[in-house]
């Protein structure tokens, strides 16, 4: 075999590197290899590989002027390298390559190629005009260790017997109470639960590594930990867009999960009225064998005051508080505490002193000046801090 170092290289980013790995696993299966041009436009006329349901074209076509050239000068057996981020990541070896159309990309994957749309926004400037097929061995796994995630569920099913894994496909952006009903709603109804956490394409979001320390926090501190498993899904798009269940359910069943958990207010799931009765885009499957539990959509009643599935509220809207992240986060990026009822307090908590550290002057003399303390000489930190601010609004007069 040619030395690596001899080779033609592509430049591709991260995410392009991370599906491919998802690929190499063995996550998407039925699809093993990169899609050929035939088998790409098939799959885009019958929605279909081997009989099985999938969503999109699955090539490698990283942009970039410099790509382009190298793609087009490409032999039939040619052997070239794939560089992520100046790291040899992949040698390929050239079946084919082919022009593709990234807006046609696009509108399979997000229902549109619109530029205002957030996703398409982010991912069309990384797409480029041509792709290659081949079969690729993967020289560098630390992006994502999609086999290490794969043990580690094997694992927690073996330490409880586990008859029955569900998935749970969260961005936690933030994690919410809603967020937390459905979480534990699912633990009730299962042996093991496995989340996994994926990334958003909207700009303004928390960042993956601080979602994923809330998400930490919560599970060590507030659920059994023998009976959850945290999955990384961060870097790549196909987990995105009006297809993104399809997806979901097929990487969780490939991940050894054998139902999957989803919220009536799933985008993906693309609800609509035939025949008398609800459909959505689960009823179009075909050969992904995996079942598809719906849980209701929670909100807050301020009648029932609690938390309610929306479906078993007899109130109306009106009464009801619905659980918008994008309002929850910018609370918090503004600095300010949410109620209770929308976001645990020490979730809160955990996130403004990651998002605004040090942000007290003197943290001590606020803290003893406006909080009762115990009487101990102790050491705080900002988050309990806001813990025990939160406590004082809740406080109430007896007068």
């Amino acid at each position: 075999m040619t030395s690596s170092r001899k080779n033609k290289t592509l430049l591709i980013d991260r995410e392009a590197a991370s599906a491919l790995e998802i690929l190499k696993c063995g996550l998407l299966k039925p699809l093993i290899r990169l899609m050929s041009q035939k088998e790409k436009d098939l799959v885009l006329k019958t929605g279909l590989i081997d009989g099985v349901t999938f969503p999109l074209p699955f090539i490698l076509a990283p942009s970039g002027t410099r790509n382009e050239k190298v793609l087009k000068e490409l032999s039939v057996g040619e052997e070239i390298t794939l560089l992520c981020e100046g790291e040899e990541f992949a040698t390929l070896i050239v079946d084919e390559t082919f022009q593709t159309d990234p807006h046609e990309r696009m509108r399979y994957t997000f229902g549109t190629d619109d530029l205002s749309h957030p996703g398409v926004k982010v991912v069309i400037k990384r797409l480029g005009s041509w792709a290659v097929s081949g079969e690729y061995t993967l020289l560098c796994t630390k992006l994502n260790q999609n086999t290490g995630n794969k043990e580690l569920i094997n694992t927690a099913k073996r330490n409880i017997n586990a008859k029955h894994t569900t998935a749970l496909i969260l961005t936690a952006n933030p994690l919410h109470r809603a967020n937390e009903r459905l979480i534990r709603q699912t633990i009730d109804t299962t042996d093991l639960l496995v989340i996994f956490l994926t990334k958003s394409n909207e700009q303004k979001n928390l960042s993956y590594a601080l979602r994923k320390e809330a998400l930490e926090f919560f599970l060590n501190n507030f659920l059994p930990r023998n009976r959850v498993v945290i999955v990384p899904l961060e870097n790549s798009y196909i987990f995105a867009g009006h297809n993104e269940l399809i997806i979901d359910a097929i990487v969780a069943k490939n991940y050894g999960c054998d139902r999957l958990t989803v919220s009536r207010d799933n985008t993906g799931l693309g609800m609509f009225y035939d025949a008398n009765a609800y459909k959505s885009i689960i009823d179009n499957f075909i050969g992904i064998d995996i079942e598809i539990k719906l849980e209701s959509e929670y909100v807050y009643c301020n009648q029932c005051t609690t938390l309610v599935g929306k479906s078993t509220c007899p109130h109306g809207q009106h009464h009801q508080i619905a659980y918008h992240a994008d309002s929850i986060l910018e609370l918090l990026e503004l600095g300010l505490l949410p109620p209770t009822i929308l976001i645990r307090k020490e979730i809160s908590a955990f996130l403004l002193s990651k998002l605004f550290p040090n942000r007290f002057k003197n943290l001590e003399k606020l803290y003893s000046d406006i909080l009762p303390v115990e009487g101990l000489l102790r050491e705080h930190t900002e988050s309990d801090f806001y813990i025990e601010l939160m406590k004082l609004y809740q406080t109430t007069s007896l007068t």
